[in-house]
């Protein structure tokens, strides 16, 4: 028994003690640190409150409000573009590419095969009207044959394998399958990768070839007017090595090959190449109002659209050239196959073209 009260005195103190010493580390705790804190020292919260007792002056929805919208956030690593939670123009561009360049696309492609489908029907083939004379005239040597295949067999596989990328999982996909689809695709990837620079340099050679002959001159107005004669039979105004309607399609091709060279390079290159930040910034000069200020992703967001744009826009141009030069002419095709083209083709749609090669063939027979 003697035991039994000396351990419940013994309990009973060990409890004093612990509850004293609670109560003297909670008074602690709540009195305020006698460490003065450094000079400049930001004030923190007392109690999770905000200082002084004053609300902020942000409130949860403009926060978030801003990150919507792609607020600039501040961040330690060193990319400066991660403190951009959300990319809003992400979402513009998503929807511009699936709906309205898709849609806009789709129609332009319909319509110029539809618009070529009737002029065949009313015009019919383009004959040599005065038939065929038998015998031929050069008109392309080796050299310029090449830089038209080069640059018209790039394009033929760069435009296939780029409306895949665009219009792929709507026409082939339910079509041939997944696995197939992914196959065919990934192929198409590294062809439209690799052959593009076959295209550059395809270009290239078109600007050092033929350059000075697609120059304007004064029969271009001529043949405008009369309409090239591919309204009318027996119409056949005068043009030189290129008419008018050779020349828009070789400007066409040269402008809109440029662009899609630049752009599919910052397009194979992303983060590296910036092409319309400077360029918006000398639009402006005359008085435009475009944004100064991208953002990599932004710059390859806009090289994607620009690229697909200029790309349609060349490959209606480019069906509209295969149609004259095949199904559409008689005669047309023999000049970037053969090189030979028969004399009275070049009489009725290149007279004056025929006329400086008979001049110029008469001059060198003394001297043959």
């Amino acid at each position: 028994m003697f035991h039994a009260f000396g351990l419940a005195r013994i309990t009973a103190l060990f409890l004093a003690v612990f509850f004293v010493l609670a109560g003297n580390l909670a008074q602690a705790q709540q009195k305020p640190s006698s460490v003065r804190p450094p000079t400049g020292a930001a004030q923190t919260a007392p109690g999770g409150s905000v200082p002084g007792e004053a609300l902020g002056n942000i409130s949860d929805s403009e926060t978030w409000r801003k990150i919507r919208h792609g607020g600039q956030g501040r961040v330690t690593i060193p990319d400066p573009n991660a403190g951009v939670l959300v990319q809003s123009q992400g979402e513009d561009f998503r929807n511009f590419r699936n709906n309205k360049l898709t849609q806009v696309g789709a129609w332009s492609l319909l319509g110029i095969i539809v618009l070529l489908a009737v002029y065949f029907l009313i015009r019919g083939r383009i004959r040599i009207e005065a038939g065929a004379a038998g015998h031929t005239v050069l008109r392309f040597n080796g050299i310029e044959r090449f830089a038209h295949w080069l640059t018209a067999g790039s394009f033929i596989v760069l435009g296939l394998t780029g409306l895949n990328m665009l219009y792929g999982k709507l026409v082939l996909l339910p079509v041939i399958g997944s696995s197939a689809f992914a196959a065919l695709t990934l192929a198409g990837k590294y062809s439209h990768n690799f052959l593009g620079f076959a295209f550059a340099v395809g270009v290239v050679l078109m600007v050092l070839l033929w350059l000075r002959d697609n120059l304007p001159s004064r029969h271009d107005i001529r043949w405008i007017a009369l309409g090239g004669g591919m309204f009318s039979k027996g119409v056949h105004p005068p043009a030189k090595k290129f008419n008018a309607g050779q020349k828009i399609i070789f400007w066409v091709v040269v402008l809109t090959g440029l662009s899609l060279v630049a752009t599919g390079l910052s397009l194979m290159f992303p983060f590296q190449i910036a092409l319309f930040e400077s360029t918006f910034k000398f639009l402006n000069i005359f008085g435009s109002n475009l944004p100064t200020e991208l953002t990599p992703l932004q710059e390859t967001q806009l090289a994607l659209l620009w690229h697909s744009i200029v790309a349609l826009v060349a490959i209606v141009v480019i069906i509209a050239h295969i149609y004259i030069g095949t199904l559409g002419m008689e005669g047309a095709i023999d000049a970037v196959t053969t090189g030979e083209v028969d004399e009275n083709w070049a009489h009725e749609h290149h007279s004056l073209w025929l006329a400086e090669l008979r001049e110029s063939e008469g001059k060198q027979a003394p001297g043959d």
